[in-house]
């Protein structure tokens, strides 16, 4: 074995952050900065009293039907508002990596896999859940 210890290295090393976002390129606070756990359960308890309000309204309240309205209704204010009613108000919004709205196929496959809620509860270091991994979305401060 050489002195060389780099072989010790596991795929996908990579030095911590100082702050969630930085390898993202977005600042470290306001305007832009990734969205905190705060403001991100006061929009995802927003949403979910405002699918089970329909449920309740529309069907008695059945859990799967609220479930598809909440993910029915992520993918629809994404889409067209740029977030969910509860990110827009408590002052969030959903983009891609690279800045952009986020189209129509990224709010599908984000709001299907929140839909699950197990990929909500899987985030990284950049405070991202493993549904907006797999979208290539970030939730940022609007």
């Amino acid at each position: 074995m050489s002195a060389d210890k780099s072989y010790r290295r596991t795929f996908g090393d990579v030095a911590p952050s100082r702050f969630p976002g930085e390898r993202l390129g977005l600042p470290v606070s306001g305007k832009h900065s990734v969205a905190r756990v705060g403001r991100r359960f006061g929009a995802l308890f927003i949403d979910l009293a405002i699918a089970a309000v329909i449920s309740w309204a529309f069907f008695d309240y059945n859990g799967w039907a609220s479930t598809l309205i909440f993910v029915g209704l992520q993918i629809i204010a994404i889409t067209v508002i740029g977030g969910s009613i509860g990110h827009r108000l408590v002052g969030m919004r959903v983009i891609t990596l690279t800045g952009q709205p986020a189209g129509l196929w990224r709010p599908v496959v984000r709001s299907v896999l929140l839909g699950l809620a197990i990929p909500a509860m899987v985030w990284d270091s950049d405070q991202r859940g493993f549904h907006d991994k797999v979208a290539g979305t970030v939730l940022i401060r609007a």
